[in-house]
């Protein structure tokens, strides 16, 4: 048995769509961080079993969404991706032939930004561990960026999620803002002095744009590579600030 997992708050516009692809999994859970808007109402509707429960953070809110699957098997999606046809069909076949030893697999992701999926920046493959075992698996423990951790044998998957990563430059800013308070405070240790607030984000605007091949997306690449910038200062500065009150 396949279970589908999505954590989700306020995503009307999205729930739909990533629903729609998972129809073929044997239950579909979301939980639901308590949305103000339709999200519950669509996913009832579709036929998901809908959890509600406040968001606190993102490893909690993952180890609750795995504790309502019922299934052998877990499929893990964020609101904005799609399970592709090609995944779908994929993960059918690998579970009649694959050995048992393996307990998860490792999915590439396309990420689009404005609608053109990016290349390069190292947004693709972006492997991410979103198939496995439900017994072979846990939540790693970060703030953000956080993913699953399994205990045994893995297997990398050829087709793609497909993750609608960037709707909304307006939104997008929003979530980097967020994000980087974040990774504040996970790096917050490691300090924001004058050189690394002066070079850091020169370095990896070089290292995005020229050698992970930025330049290869056109415009789009261009603006992923000054949104990582971005969020780099922002975190950078906002370690500054922290430390800055944490002496005063």
């Amino acid at each position: 048995m396949i279970s589908t997992a999505i954590i989700c708050k306020n995503e009307e516009k999205n729930i739909r769509n990533c629903i729609e692809s998972t129809k073929w999994t044997d239950e579909i859970i979301v939980v639901d961080g308590l949305s103000t808007d339709k999200t519950k109402e669509i996913a009832e509707g579709l036929g998901a079993k809908v959890f509600l429960n406040e968001f606190r953070s993102f490893k909690e809110q993952r180890e609750f969404a795995l504790s309502k699957c019922s299934g052998d098997w877990i499929l893990v999606l964020d609101a904005d991706e799609i399970c592709s046809t090609g995944l779908k069909n994929e993960i059918q076949d690998v579970l009649t032939t694959v050995i048992p030893e393996i307990c998860g697999f490792r999915i590439p992701r396309k990420n689009y930004f404005l609608g053109k999926w990016i290349r390069h920046c190292g947004w693709y493959p972006s492997y991410q561990m979103r198939f496995f075992r439900k017994d072979a698996v846990k939540v790693k423990n970060r703030l953000v960026h956080e993913g699953y951790e399994i205990d045994g044998k893995t297997y990398t998957l050829i087709c793609a999620i497909l993750h609608n990563t960037v709707q909304s430059i307006s939104e997008y800013t929003e979530r980097i803002n967020h994000y980087s308070t974040l990774q504040a405070i996970e790096k917050r240790e490691k300090g924001a002095g004058f050189w690394k607030i002066l070079l850091k984000p020169s370095f990896s605007c070089i290292h995005k744009y020229i050698f992970q091949g930025g330049f290869l997306d056109g415009v789009e690449g261009l603006m992923v590579t000054y949104f990582h910038i971005m969020t780099n200062m922002l975190t950078l500065m906002k370690i500054r600030e922290m430390n800055k009150k944490k002496k005063g």
